[in-house]
């Protein structure tokens, strides 16, 4: 399969004196490996200079890295690199693609719908790239080609917020995709809101991750319990898919307990400061027929990040009626609430430096409803004996001042050694390389 290509930190919580066991521990769990970082100077071609580059722009780096400006496309969302070395970018905003070949950027296709998520994949020496629109899952055979052409359907009627029952409106339209090595090609189904439990119900079920063969046949409901993955990716080599998830908002507090320090019993309460850190954002291996908990069941950190238990959700699942979540499968690993992860790629099968082929990169593109602003950075993972390690930050600094300037969106890694990034906010494809 070719995936793309041929700190948990915690803020000051609002609430003065909460000597909370919860509290404690996200603390204690939450703080990202920062050392070895230094700060670079983003490096700009004159003719991109626009905003936000009128002025100097740094990113803290690993040591002996470097960031470079590509290319500027607006609203800049999913990669997918050609073995050629072409980039193609996605811009759901426009209904279109964009080529970046060489330092020229050009139309690969337009009018499509929201296309989201690409995937280069080859089957019998025949080389296609796949893209995810927000109702549909098209691919066009590719031999270096300039422009899209003989688009195919495979998967049509995917939900949208054309759906009568959503009354055009589809919190999570946009799809993601990956294929593994058996080729079958799994597809992300966002949850139409933020808790709800008709998701569940509906045909096919939104809030999870279906599975096809590569030419769209032979469709089924592959995990559930999923409210928004929006990065997918195999262990290189294998059918072990792993996912980013974006968790719900809002989250009553579940605990027969008072968290304030106010002395009185906050069981039930939606507050700002406890929901800052709740729930957790999973990263998590996922199995066929798996239930990863939305709506019903939310991470439980209170003993740290790894390998976590589950609440009843107190909007949905307050008796345990709707959903035993002892018997939900557990998170592998949390990311810091709301910090919004988007793509997501193992790096193995790439030629970025060691040691980072030894595991995982996500974009976290960041809070909109936190109280501390979290996330804007991409964050690396290493792997060991198969289980993700303690989140480390890779690239910093889109945040200046509790205000950004970058939301990265996708990261990828190219031919020659470097990581893609994209940023929806400025516009732009970054690539971090060695010096």
């Amino acid at each position: 399969m070719q995936r793309k290509f041929t700190s948990i930190g915690v803020g000051v919580v609002g609430v003065l004196g909460i000597a909370c066991a919860w509290l404690t521990t996200v603390n204690a769990n939450s703080q990202t490996n920062n050392g070895g970082l230094e700060s670079v100077k983003l490096s700009v071609p004159q003719a991109l200079k626009s905003s936000p580059f009128e002025i100097d722009r740094t990113l803290n780096v690993p040591k002996g890295f470097q960031v470079s400006v590509v290319a500027r496309i607006p609203k800049a969302r999913f990669m997918a690199v050609a073995a050629d070395g072409d980039i193609l970018v996605s811009q759901p905003s426009t209904g279109g693609i964009k080529l970046i070949r060489g330092s020229s950027v050009s139309d690969f296709a337009t009018g499509l719908n929201q296309p989201h998520d690409m995937i280069f994949h080859q089957i019998a020496a025949k080389t296609f790239l796949y893209v995810a629109e927000t109702n549909r899952v098209i691919r066009y055979p590719y031999n270096g080609d300039s422009s899209g052409k003989n688009l195919e359907v495979l998967v049509k009627d995917l939900p949208s917020a054309s759906l009568p029952e959503l009354g055009g409106k589809y919190g999570h339209a946009l799809k993601n995709i990956a294929i593994d090595n058996e080729n079958r090609l799994f597809v992300s189904i966002g949850s139409s809101c933020n808790v709800c439990a008709g998701d569940t119900t509906a045909n096919p079920v939104r809030g999870s991750i279906y599975v096809y063969d590569a030419n769209g046949k032979n469709g089924r409901l592959y995990a559930r319990g999923i409210r928004n993955a929006e990065g997918l990716d195999f262990v290189p080599g294998t059918s072990e898919l792993w996912v980013v998830i974006n968790n719900r908002d809002n989250a009553p507090y579940p605990y027969q307990k008072d968290f304030d320090g106010d002395g009185s019993n906050d069981y039930g309460k939606v507050m700002q400061a406890f929901v800052d850190n709740y729930p957790l954002e999973p990263f998590t291996k996922v199995r066929e027929g798996g239930d990863y908990g939305w709506p019903f069941c939310n991470s439980n950190n209170q003993n740290g990040v790894d390998n976590m238990p589950f609440d009843r959700d107190m909007d949905l699942n307050k008796d345990g009626a709707s959903r035993d979540c002892s018997q939900i499968d557990r998170v592998s690993k949390g990311i810091q609430a709301h910090s919004a992860p988007l793509g997501f790629s193992f790096l193995a099968d790439s030629n970025f430096p060691a040691p980072y082929r030894e595991g995982a990169v996500s974009a976290l593109h960041g809070s909109w409803n936190r109280a501390t602003k979290t996330g804007y950075k991409v964050i690396f993972f290493p792997f060991k004996a198969g289980q993700p390690g303690a989140e480390q930050d890779l690239v910093t600094g889109f945040l200046e001042n509790g205000q950004p300037w970058g939301r990265p969106v996708d990261v990828v890694p190219d031919n020659n050694g470097g990581l893609l990034i994209s940023d929806d906010y400025s516009g732009t494809v970054y690539r971090l390389s060695k010096k």
